[in-house]
């Protein structure tokens, strides 16, 4: 359920959009730290971790600059 919740990264194609599983490791922690009520809304919580930029993880923040 929790890879439903966080199909995030809407970068380009639809399964771009889903993100690897890699990436959903990487930004699991900052979607429920900082962006818990945009669950499970994929592109509101791509649109949250963007505007936290500055408070994501490393993990997330490398995610994000790919």
């Amino acid at each position: 359920m929790v890879g439903l919740l966080l199909a995030l990264f809407a970068a380009g194609s639809a399964n771009a959009q889903q993100g690897t599983p890699e990436q959903r490791r990487a930004c699991t922690p900052d979607v429920y730290r900082l962006c818990a009520g945009e669950i499970p809304n994929a592109r509101a919580i791509t649109a949250c971790l963007r505007r936290q930029k500055g408070s994501l993880s490393p993990a997330c923040a490398a995610v994000f600059e790919q």
